[in-house]
């Protein structure tokens, strides 16, 4: 059986998008293994079948901030776990890991893949420490996959680099539908409401439109952890019609998704907008801004409505054309089916067929 090593980013993202291949990667029978960092000594366990080590994570302080990419310090022990290892291939989801993943690859002669989780933008790649970091993993990995359509032709655009397609993919056991809609009309958005391109505050300024036709309708968002963060992105902590949810708990999650009437997500480059598809699976139709990867995600209509202007008017219009969809007898039915097309199963038969291509070469799989 496959035994990869997988290491994501610290943030939640990068964990997220690991934990859950590894579990579909697991329930295939192969060996997946996880090396991630934190702050405190090294520590082995096996977490739901998963086994998992936590690395220190050195600090990186304001100077090494200005110099390198962050998280970059846990590199080098990164690497040297996965010399210690034993191995079959390393499976990076942040591109400063990607250094350590390039490195093994030329000293061990096994493969390695990147999962780049963004977009490789211009704006972006216009710090020059990024592009380097990029362009070490471009040249040293055996493959770099994009996340959608949309990203993948950015790395065409931008570093000429013909990146495969593989979306992630919905748990589509932790996501299914609820018993029963909310008895009022509820919006679900479960993004960031801290991070300034998620625009969580023209969300909240359109809930005030939709409340002049809909004065019972809600918005729940994900309770922040940095209250302090969220009011320097320009969203309120308290306005009519707002509740802030503990959304970190899947199970929490999966019932809130299947409760609302619709899931939104206005953000800019989105390089997949996975939110909106786990939202589907608990056949709840969505409202994203038609830029970046979230055409990718509603892409028919049945299963939620696009709009076209960053403006709380277009898209308090949107939400309340949504609402009625939300309401079709067809429309639970449509959303599940959109999203089985987005399964995590899907995403590691995917996974798997790419391993065994960079395999091929020089490694023999015992599938």
């Amino acid at each position: 059986m496959l035994s990869p090593c997988f290491w994501p980013e610290v943030r939640r993202g990068g964990e997220r998008f690991t934990r859950e291949l590894a579990d579909a990667l697991l329930a295939r029978g192969h060996h997946p293994r996880l090396i991630t960092s934190h702050r405190g000594r090294p520590r082995r366990a096996v977490e739901d079948g998963l086994p998992i080590l936590r690395l220190p994570r050195p600090p990186s302080g304001p100077r090494l901030g200005r110099m390198f990419e962050p998280y970059v310090t846990h590199v080098p022990l990164s690497y040297a776990a996965l010399r210690l290892g034993d191995y079959e291939l390393a499976h990076a989801v942040y591109p400063n890991d990607a250094l350590a993943a390039a490195r093994w690859r030329k000293v061990t002669g096994r493969p390695a893949v990147l999962s780049y989780l963004g977009i490789p933008t211009r704006e972006w790649m216009g710090v020059q420490r990024r592009r380097e970091v990029l362009g070490i993993a471009l040249r040293g990995c055996d493959v770099v996959v994009a996340l959608s359509r949309h990203a993948a032709a950015a790395f065409e655009d931008v570093l000429g680099y013909e990146a495969p397609v593989i979306s992630p993919g919905v748990d589509l056991e932790a996501f299914r539908p609820a018993p029963a809609r909310a008895s009022t009309p509820t919006i679900i958005c479960s993004a960031a409401a801290d991070e300034p391109r998620k625009h969580v505050a023209v969300l909240v300024e359109a809930l005030g439109l939709v409340r002049r036709e809909r004065p019972d309708a809600r918005l729940v968002l994900s309770r922040p952890r940095r209250p302090d963060a969220v009011r320097r992105a320009g969203v309120p902590l308290d306005a009519p019609g707002l509740a802030w949810v503990d959304l970190d708990d899947r199970a929490t999650l999966a019932r809130a998704y299947g409760e609302a009437w619709v899931s939104a997500l206005p953000s800019v480059d989105e390089a997949f907008g996975l939110v909106l598809a786990e939202a589907m699976a608990c056949g709840t139709p969505a409202v994203g801004y038609d830029h970046g990867a979230t055409p990718e995600v509603i892409d028919r209509p049945g299963v939620g409505l696009l709009f076209d202007r960053l403006e709380p008017a277009v898209l308090a219009r949107t939400l309340l054309e949504a609402m009625e969809l939300s309401q079709r007898p067809e429309t639970a039915a449509a959303c599940r089916a959109r999203a089985e097309e987005l399964s995590i199963d899907r995403c590691a038969e995917s996974y798997l067929d790419l391993y065994r291509q960079v395999g091929a070469g020089g490694l023999t799989w015992a599938c």
